[in-house]
């Protein structure tokens, strides 16, 4: 045996050992290599499922507002898988549903929706979102308007305004002006005589036409003017007072005052959440009084026409009624879960000298359902303020026909809520000077939204009559979380809020 073999045999238990090492190193950092490798697919796979979990929260929401928009709520899981598009469908998670409803008068208002989701792969990692639905209401809007308007050149408007007539504004915007005309023949009562022609105004036939909106002053801002749009659908928009009587009358709820027997009533809200409420035994009718029909000014001792509602001797009839003995009916509470308050007759809202308080969620509607042709009037007296401005309060105001600022109103009136003129119109009527000095009142602020069926107005000719200033702003709280009953603007809810929760 040589040097060389009897080397190898000496080293042979040496050469193993090293095998043995070596080999077991490498396997600790194969172990290793492959337990780093299968760590960073475990953790791009969660990463995969904590956005598809994502995913599948938002196809719960987008599920649930479908059942809400087509009326199959009631019929609608809480509970539901998430499939692929695979021809099969394979469920790859689920979604769990947990609703919120603000309801009030049995109406849905607002809904919260908490929307969690999670794979089948990893159940334990949840995402969690949070939605509110709603649906836009007239608050969204400063004035909607189914006539022709002229706005004078001491209102300032911050708010969106809207006409299905023409408008000619000649007072500040701080926000879009919608017509749904592209011209509109303008009066004389809209001081278009002479035609403006100036203003982008043309005489066709002697009748004087001028754009959708336009104005004649350096007040505005045309670059907000936006016609011809689409109209709104007035009578999609104005309300359903059968329903509302029915459910103060028969249901029970809310509350409601049958014909007064006398000339109607009188109320005042209390920042305690009560009104006081009074019964009009007799008013005094103020004579010499100018009105608003249609687009159509009607004053009293006009020749008969067919706006006038009375003629006596071929001659209009416009007077105004003003309180002059009532009687106390009681103090009541609004109910918290329907704050709705029906009037089978004329009202009257407030005093000169003494601010209505609205706490909660209030509507209040004035209208004949009795006698066919029923034109129940609202009279508004006095300042109308809420008890907070968070959103927690609101007042809508629904006349079957005028909504009108009564003559003995404050020299600085402010009034918060939403204005319906269903039939008629809302603003002042025109008192002569022989009612020193309240046919002349100072500032009318208005924050909410008006809508009238007729052509609005607070202040007569170069102020010989109504509110020297006027301001008006909507109310954004209002706008998705209005007063029972007030109409929507848009017929289906949708995603006003979104936020993911843990």
């Amino acid at each position: 045996m040589n040097l060389l073999t009897k080397f190898l045999k000496s080293q042979k238990g040496v050469i193993i050992y090293y095998i043995l090492v070596f080999g077991t190193i490498f396997l600790l950092l194969m172990s290793g290599l492959m337990g780093f490798i299968s760590l960073q697919m475990k953790q791009t796979s969660q990463k995969v499922a904590w956005s598809k979990s994502l995913n599948i929260a938002e196809a719960g929401i987008n599920y649930y507002l479908w059942c809400i928009n087509n009326n199959i709520e009631s019929d609608c899981l809480l509970e539901g898988n998430e499939r692929n598009y695979a021809p099969l469908g394979i469920s790859i998670g689920k979604f769990s549903l947990s609703v919120v409803s603000t309801v009030s008068c049995g109406q849905n208002i607002q809904k919260e929706i908490i929307s969690t989701g999670w794979t089948n792969q990893f159940p334990e990692i949840k995402r969690k979102i949070n939605v509110l639905y709603a649906r836009a209401s007239v608050a969204e809007y400063s004035y909607i308007l189914n006539n022709n308007v002229w706005i004078g050149d001491s209102h300032q408007i911050r708010g969106p305004y809207h006409s299905n007539g023409g408008i000619r504004i000649d007072g500040e915007n701080k926000s879009i002006m919608t017509s749904a005309q592209t011209n509109w023949a303008c009066s004389d009562s809209f001081g278009c005589s002479p035609c403006p022609s100036e203003n982008g105004c043309y005489i066709a036939s002697s009748t004087c036409y001028c754009p959708g909106v336009f104005t004649t002053t350096v007040n505005s801002n045309p670059s907000l003017f936006d016609f011809p749009v689409p109209s709104f659908d007035f009578n999609g928009i104005t309300v359903d007072l059968a329903e509302i009587k029915r459910l103060t009358s028969v249901d029970g709820q809310g509350l409601y005052f049958g014909p007064s027997g006398q000339k109607g009533y009188h109320v005042i809200f209390n920042q305690n959440g009560t009104i006081d409420v009074w019964k009009v035994a007799d008013v005094n009718m103020i004579n010499n009084v100018c009105t608003i029909v249609g687009s159509d000014i009607i004053c009293d001792n006009d020749s008969c026409s067919p706006e006038c509602s009375s003629c006596q001797s071929g001659h209009c009839v416009v007077k105004d009624p003003v309180i002059n003995i009532e009687n106390s009916l009681g103090n009541y509470t609004i109910p918290n879960d329907c704050g709705a308050i029906f009037f089978e007759d004329n009202l009257w809202v407030g005093k000169e000298n003494q601010t209505s308080t609205v706490k909660g969620k209030v509507t209040v509607v004035a209208a004949d359902l009795i006698n066919p042709g029923g034109k129940a009037d609202v009279w508004l007296q006095g300042n109308i303020d809420y008890t907070t401005l968070d959103g927690s309060d609101g007042l809508a105001i629904i006349a079957q026909h005028n909504n009108l600022i009564g003559l003995y109103s404050p020299d600085y009136m402010t009034i918060k809520g939403i204005f319906i003129a269903q039939t008629g119109f809302f603003g002042r009527n025109y008192y002569s000077s022989s009612y020193s000095p309240y046919y002349k009142r100072n500032t009318l602020e208005i924050m909410g939204s008006v809508v009238s069926n007729g052509r609005v107005g607070t202040q007569w000719g170069n102020w010989s009559s109504g509110y020297l200033n006027r301001e008006s702003y909507f109310d954004p709280n209002l706008i998705y979380n209005s007063p029972s009953f007030v109409p929507y603007i848009e017929p289906d809810f949708k995603i006003i809020n979104w936020t993911e929760t843990k």
